[in-house]
């Protein structure tokens, strides 16, 4: 009786195992570049703005199947009269491989606070890397 059953336990365990594999995906979706623009193109990398541009973050997407989310959460790090590390807003794209451009714009009457700002991007769901850029 005890071998019967170690030998159920053994066929469950195996079965577990392979469903386990089957729902497993890993991805080797990455941003094979990330930078700075004053235009949608990237043709003009910067990491210091003046305060009535628009800041544009470029994000070249690799290997990634469609469905991949980026994530692009924008930050006042430290800028004259806001609160240190101020959230000002964020937003998601999802895709396949393709340049990405994510972009913060202020209101035409009003320029940014001179400072440090920062964009964090995120790769379905987890901190990929930061971005630092400066406003003068």
């Amino acid at each position: 009786m005890q071998k019967k059953d170690l030998k159920f336990l053994l066929v469950i365990a195996a079965l577990m195992l392979a469903a386990f594999a089957c729902s497993f995906q890993a991805s080797t979706a990455n941003f094979a570049e990330v930078y700075m623009a004053r235009d949608s193109e990237g043709a003009s990398r910067t990491t210091t703005f003046s305060q009535a541009d628009v800041f544009y973050a470029i994000v070249h997407l690799a290997n990634a199947p469609d469905g991949t989310e980026v994530k692009a959460v924008w930050y006042a790090a430290n800028v004259e009269g806001e609160d240190p590390e101020t959230f000002i807003d964020e937003v998601s794209i999802t895709s396949g491989d393709a340049i990405l451009t994510f972009d913060m714009a202020n209101t035409p009457d009003i320029l940014w606070p001179r400072g440090s700002y920062r964009v964090d991007l995120y790769l379905n769901g987890e901190l990929e890397t930061s971005v630092n850029f400066q406003v003068q």
